[in-house]
């Protein structure tokens, strides 16, 4: 039996015994009564009665080995010119004054922060010196709307937001403060305290009784040891994007997220201590809280925090630049990013500039990699470039080629084989299993490992309804695909109306409800298109009010406007068109899925219940007129 197919079977046969193992990567203050919890499914607890502090395991321990003189984060800023370069033994000392100063403001254990923030190292910072405290940090991406974050405020509920004055997109300086302050205005919930992080690009005026300087209230702080908690304690919240408009709180633990990622580091991206590794993501991200923040520091590499562009910043060379100046081993980054790289230097001449003698791989994750993207990036490496699936909820892979333990064939389109610990099943609508082959939903059989979500932040039944109760017994990835007869995945796309922009997971629905209250709009339909940069992109399609005749073009840009103000730039939606009547079945459902495959070129079954066929060759047109599907 190979080796991977060995520990792979342990994983599923004995998970108690085989997660056990894995948890002495991990430093305890005490060890579990009970390495898996299943008393009441599908809430599974791993490593319960055990002791522990994620900080201390991230920073601590390694200045306590004799490896505080070891760089613990680089910061690359090619927009604000600024290379840095942070010691464990610094980071520690700047996470615990950091956290005597939340700890000021009356953060405690079990207290939530909201951290809004660019690419900086003071992210890191924050998040650090909120479970350094006990206290549970939520992330919120820097581009996100302040109507986005207000909605974030009331669910979470923090007693404190971390931000930073401002961040630099491109050629533009988006200042944060008025995003915060119109947040606050919007929520229902107050923070006691909003603390500031003063760019030197672009200073904010402090808003009297609520605003503290991040750097005055670190200069009277003192700073605090680490607070032992228990693993089944919360770490983050995550908000990702639900098919309705309200986003969900993915909710991680302390205990097993430790031992996950820091297990993965090696056995997924065959990294060690010491080594450079480099996850080209943001914070506000899944990736960035896995794999530029606790992963990398959990296992003692050094990290990368970078903030730029794979192009434009100031060329498309930026990623050869920064893995050849840094020593990098390991790049994990979005299809994206390779995409726009490939646009722009097709033929590598910038790649050609750069010795790349420390990089042995590409990670790829966020987005299906499209054959033609792995095969340019093969071509122009001549180095493993590795496909691998995974999510907000899981928080690490899935599906990977494991090459810590054994760098398997690749296979085009597919992200490899299960990781060990993940029982991935495809199902029928029904539940029942399909053979090689044969597309349908996929599925992780539960117990989930550890590491995954573990519920939604305040919404149990939430978590029921939208992960375990289609398929009992199983976790629902909302995603389809196939297992070959060599039990590769091959992950086909979305089975619900979250669409993925560039590695981005966004609501339709969300969009579909500001387009709505536009006075103009009866209603309308938005849905993702293939699209070659990005891999998806909003597409809407709005039926007008009676007797309302609009400009087209001058309607499109009012709903972009829309958009942009409530979601962010992220949401990249550009496209609408008017039409006279949206394709439904009997019972009202708009027909997204048989639209999205129009667009997309692909072959679709007429629905049976749609209430007037004709209306789908009116749709055709539109989409045509529009440019779908791409030539």
């Amino acid at each position: 039996m190979a080796k991977f197919d060995k520990i792979f079977r342990e994983s599923l046969e004995n998970p108690e015994e085989f997660w056990a193992k894995a948890a002495q990567g991990i430093d305890w203050y005490k060890e579990c009564d009970k390495v898996l919890d299943g008393s009441h499914p599908p809430f599974y607890r791993w490593f319960v009665g055990g002791e522990m502090n994620t900080c201390f395991n991230a920073v601590d321990r390694h200045v306590e080995q004799g490896r505080g003189d070891q760089v613990a984060i680089i910061y690359d800023s090619p927009v604000t010119d600024t290379i840095d370069k942070i010691t464990y033994l610094e980071l520690r000392d700047r996470v615990a004054l950091f956290a005597g100063a939340l700890q000021d403001l009356g953060v405690a254990r079990g207290d939530t922060v909201i951290i809004y923030m660019p690419m900086i190292p003071e992210a890191a910072v924050a998040m650090l010196a909120c479970a350094r405290l006990g206290a549970i940090h939520s992330v919120v991406f820097g581009g996100f709307a302040a109507n986005e974050l207000a909605i974030r405020i009331d669910h979470a509920q923090p007693k404190v937001i971390v931000f930073a004055s401002g961040a630099l997109e491109g050629k533009k300086t988006l200042a944060y403060k008025p995003l915060i302050d119109k947040a606050i205005e919007l929520a229902d919930h107050k923070p006691q305290n909003c603390v500031i992080f003063q760019r030197p690009f672009l200073t904010a005026d402090l808003s009297e009784d609520r605003d503290l300087d991040w750097r005055d209230l670190t200069a009277k702080a003192k700073p605090v040891d680490c607070v032992p908690v228990q693993a089944t304690d919360p770490l983050y919240i995550l908000y990702t994007s639900g098919t309705t408009g309200m986003p969900k709180g993915v909710m991680r633990d302390n205990g097993g997220h430790a031992v996950a990622l820091n297990w993965s580091m090696k056995n997924i991206y065959d990294v060690d201590a010491g080594d450079v590794y480099w996850a080209a993501s943001d914070v506000g991200w899944v990736v960035g809280h896995s794999y530029i923040v606790y992963g990398p520091l959990f296992k003692g590499c050094t990290t990368i925090f970078y903030e730029g562009k794979p192009v434009g910043t100031p060329d498309a060379g930026a990623f050869w630049r920064v893995i050849a100046e840094h020593g990098v081993k390991v790049l994990f980054t979005a299809p994206t990013a390779f995409r726009a790289i490939k646009k722009e230097d097709p033929d590598g001449e910038l790649f050609k500039q750069y010795d790349l003698e420390k990089f042995e791989a590409l990670y790829l994750a966020g987005e299906r990699l499209d054959p033609d993207t792995y095969y340019w990036a093969t071509d122009l490496l001549h180095l493993p470039v590795i496909d691998h699936w995974w999510q907000t909820e899981t928080g690490w892979a899935i599906v990977a080629n494991s090459r810590g333990i054994e760098e398997l064939p690749v296979k085009p389109g597919s992200a490899t084989k299960p990781v060990p610990g993940y029982d991935v099943r495809i199902l029928d609508h029904e539940g029942n299993e399909l053979g090689p082959n044969q597309e349908g939903n996929v599925v992780v059989r539960l117990p989930l490992p550890p590491g995954t979500l573990v519920s939604l932040w305040r919404d149990d039944e939430k978590f029921v309804k939208s992960y375990m109760s289609n398929f009992q017994g199983y976790y629902e990835t909302s995603d389809g695909g196939f297992i070959d007869e060599d039990g590769y995945v091959f992950i086909m796309g979305r089975m619900d109306d979250v669409i993925n922009i560039a590695g981005h997971r966004l609501s339709t629905g969300a969009m579909e409800e500001i387009i709505a209250s536009h006075q103009d709009v009866a209603e309308c339909a938005v849905f993702g298109v293939h699209d070659q940069l990005k891999g998806e992109q909003p597409v809407g399609l709005v039926v007008l009010k009676a007797g309302v005749k609009r400009d087209e073009e001058e309607l499109n840009r009012e709903l972009v406007a829309m958009v942009r103000e409530k979601i962010g730039p992220i949401a990249c939606y550009k496209k609408t068109c008017v039409v006279a009547n949206l394709p439904k079945t009997r019972s009202g459902k708009i027909l997204r899925s048989t639209m999205r495959s129009i667009a997309n070129g692909k072959e679709y079954r007429m629905p049976s219940t749609i209430l007037d066929a004709s209306v789908l060759g009116e749709i055709t047109d539109a989409l045509v007129g529009m440019g779908y599907p791409e030539k």
